[in-house]
């Protein structure tokens, strides 16, 4: 019987040789790669969206694998796929598989890294892994609240958090939740940019001063309640 410490890098192994045979099973016009600027990110687009109308089950799985591997070995560049999947499959469509997509594929990475990156990540980063954990120390009664707070904090380094939270062992069904809606107002950002690709000049436009300013009041509003009840806790604790 395989050991818990196996069981992810071998579904790991398996989802990336899932991923190569369905490309190897595409049309070579599709030209399908990762895409790293506007211009792939239009061409691929342009290709798979001719091509889904006959093979839609076959691009959801080429899509669905490409964003869950990218996710769980902390690839750079899910900006790209959920532009993508806006052009694809529309706003509200787009939006619920990014977000459902993410949390499978932030919680591979957090497996990942609790089964088998613990020691390396103690290793190379014990400054950062000590600063984090005191941090989760700090607000482990309003842990969730916290979680929220840096997901949707618009600098907060997602696959740093997804690597930590495996390492300092934070649960998972937290972990889940504070991805799938922490990541909302981003995903939903992008996504709609997908919608009106063409429109598109830049990616930067997805993070103008608007919409980072829309994540930072979404990123306060979420601690209000953590704040909230640690004073009420202190003012308890005095009354007493």
């Amino acid at each position: 019987m395989l050991s818990r410490v196996s069981v992810i890098p071998v579904s790991a192994g398996l989802g990336l040789a899932f991923l190569y045979f369905l490309t190897l099973q595409a049309p070579q016009n599709l030209g399908l790669k990762f895409p790293s600027n506007l211009e792939d990110l239009r061409t691929i687009a342009s290709n798979l969206g001719q091509f889904q109308v006959s093979n839609p089950g076959y691009v959801l799985l080429l899509f669905s694998s490409a964003y869950i591997f990218k996710q769980t070995f902390a690839v750079p560049g899910s900006v790209f796929l959920n532009i993508l999947a806006g052009a694809l499959y529309g706003v509200w469509q787009g939006f619920l598989m990014c977000c459902l997509l993410t949390a499978c594929g932030a919680s591979q990475c957090y497996l990942l890294a609790r089964l088998v990156g613990a020691n390396t990540a103690q290793h190379y980063f014990p400054e950062k892994i000590a600063n984090f954990k005191a941090k989760l120390d700090e607000n482990r009664d309003q842990l969730l609240f916290f979680l929220l707070f840096l997901r949707l904090f618009p600098m907060s380094p997602n696959w740093a958090l997804n690597m930590a939270s495996g390492v300092l062992g934070v649960p998972l069904h937290l972990f889940c939740v504070s991805v799938f809606f922490g990541l909302m107002p981003y995903n939903y950002m992008c996504v709609t940019s997908g919608a009106i690709l063409s429109e598109l000049n830049d990616i930067s436009e997805i993070m103008s001063w608007t919409n980072f300013g829309r994540c930072l009041l979404a990123a306060v509003l979420s601690i209000l309640p953590s704040i909230f009840m640690k004073y009420r806790s202190k003012s308890d604790q005095k009354s007493n």
